[in-house]
């Protein structure tokens, strides 16, 4: 065999150990979560990240520096008078996401005046229906109807589509025409991206993550997980 001819595996045994080496470590490092992977992930495996150098354990301690709440963000509650104000990061094409909306519903009415919930788009790169969901979803705002099309969005998550979309706003009575004006301009791309930045700048990494008083609750967690902090705060 020539010179010319050789494979890989039959040149020097010392490099063909260190690529081994090299390659063993990135596997690892890749399973174990320790390497980052491209536009987030779904929460399939719910945590609590909790500040263990915090003493006082009856108040977790916020974990993230969020972007402030503004009039562009969707807001149910009064963010001024609210004593726990909970930020929610999410997906309307995550089965996870969808799974922990009637939670955040049911924080919403359980608690009232007490808590604001702010919704803020992080539309993960592998899921193709979930940016147009959201520009839709942002159309509907536009009309006063974000929170009734963001329910129905969840509700019909097996039919995303051009189709439902326009559906969605005929349902709820929308100008028809305006809605698809501003579907089809993307009129909304440029809001998508700030929120998705703003997840990424407080350590969103999948959906949906809920920052309760900026403390970050990964994944769709139980009811009840949730109300041990928002009443952590109430008590306080």
């Amino acid at each position: 065999m020539t010179e010319e001819n050789k494979g890989f595996f039959n040149g020097n045994p010392k490099m063909i150990f260190l690529f081994g080496l090299v390659a063993g470590i990135a596997i690892t490092m890749i399973l174990s979560g320790a390497l980052p992977t491209f536009g987030g992930q779904e929460n399939s495996n719910p945590t609590v990240v909790i500040d263990d150098s915090i003493d006082d354990s009856t108040v977790p301690a916020p974990t993230a520096v969020l972007a402030p709440v503004t009039d562009e963000d969707h807001v149910l509650g009064d963010i001024n008078k609210a004593k726990v104000i909970l930020i929610e990061y999410s997906d309307f094409e995550c089965p996870y996401c969808e799974r922990h909306h009637p939670t955040m519903q049911q924080i919403y009415d359980t608690y009232g005046d007490d808590i604001a919930w702010v919704y803020r788009h992080f539309p993960l790169s592998f899921h193709p229906d979930a940016e147009p969901a959201a520009l839709a979803s942002e159309c509907a705002a536009e009309q006063g109807k974000f929170w009734e099309y963001a329910d129905d969005l969840f509700t019909n998550q097996d039919s995303l589509g051009d189709d439902l979309y326009l559906q969605l706003a005929a349902d709820l009575g929308l100008d028809v025409d305006q809605f698809t004006d501003c579907y089809d301009s993307e009129k909304y791309a440029d809001k998508l991206a700030s929120d998705y930045n703003s997840g990424v700048d407080a350590g969103v990494t999948g959906t949906p993550a809920t920052y309760v008083n900026g403390q970050k609750v990964s994944g769709a967690v139980p009811y009840e997980t949730f109300q041990t902090i928002i009443e952590s705060y109430l008590t306080k």
